[in-house]
């Protein structure tokens, strides 16, 4: 069998790197930080364990980078739903609207990322947290905005304020409260966004099957010859890494 090309070897991380964000999110979902370990993420994404610590140096950064993935989709999804828009004030209702959904949705993975947040480590900004900070930046340039380097983070702390109040326990503040006090801060009208008796249906954030976040897979290729294109050489390689020898060789 001759060597696998760098190409599918390159796309062979980037699945397993997925399957592992895929896995610390649904893991964490079901029964919280504390007894999920990174063993468990790696058999449920059938991956070596040795694997994780190649990816992400902790337990701690792979749950942050997978909840961080997680809002940057889930608020990418809501602002391109259709009918899409180019309309700064739709747009804001649609991130706070996505971002509180979460909140809803998620409490339990919500709640342990607030929790990270505030430990030692603090706010680790990852290549996911990145992706969610360039879409938050341009819904308030899009907003109208005359500093986005001022405003992006308010609208951070006040989301995230936001998402904590509604997830402390005892004590939550309602939803549709923090919403209106956020749609209140940046002059939107009720009915933009996905109200709260609108239903959850249209908000891209109810679903509990999560998969369509984090692209594992990739349409089967073929070459002009008909042999098997590089995608289908992945399949065929299964789910070893190229990562895998060195670390099973430690």
């Amino acid at each position: 069998m001759s060597p696998r090309s760098a190409s599918v070897n390159e796309e062979l991380r980037r699945r397993s790197r997925e399957r592992l964000l895929q896995a610390a999110v649904e893991l964490v979902s079901e029964r919280g930080y504390e007894a999920t370990t990174l063993g468990d993420i790696a058999d449920r994404a059938g991956s070596a364990r040795g694997l994780v610590s190649y990816y992400f140096p902790g337990k701690r950064r792979l749950v942050q980078s997978a909840v961080h993935r997680l809002m940057h989709r889930t608020l990418e999804e809501a602002l391109e739903r259709e009918p899409r828009t180019e309309d700064g004030r739709e747009r804001m209702a649609r991130a706070i609207d996505a971002i509180l959904g979460l909140a809803r949705d998620q409490p339990v993975l919500m709640r342990q990322h607030m929790a990270g947040i505030l430990e030692a480590d603090g706010f680790v900004q990852c290549p996911e947290q990145q992706r969610l900070s360039q879409l938050l930046r341009d819904t308030v340039a899009r907003h109208g905005t005359e500093d986005v380097d001022a405003d992006y983070p308010m609208l951070r702390a006040l989301l995230m304020g936001s998402v904590f109040a509604a997830l402390v326990p005892g004590v939550p503040m309602p939803l549709p409260v923090l919403r209106a006090e956020l749609f209140k801060r940046y002059r939107l009208d009720w009915e933009l966004g996905v109200p709260p008796d609108a239903g959850k249906a249209s908000d891209g954030t109810c679903d509990t099957d999560l998969s369509r976040f984090f692209a594992t897979g990739a349409a089967p290729e073929c070459g002009p010859d008909g042999q098997a294109g590089q995608a289908d050489q992945i399949d065929q390689a299964g789910q070893t890494d190229p990562a895998d020898q060195s670390d099973q060789s430690k």
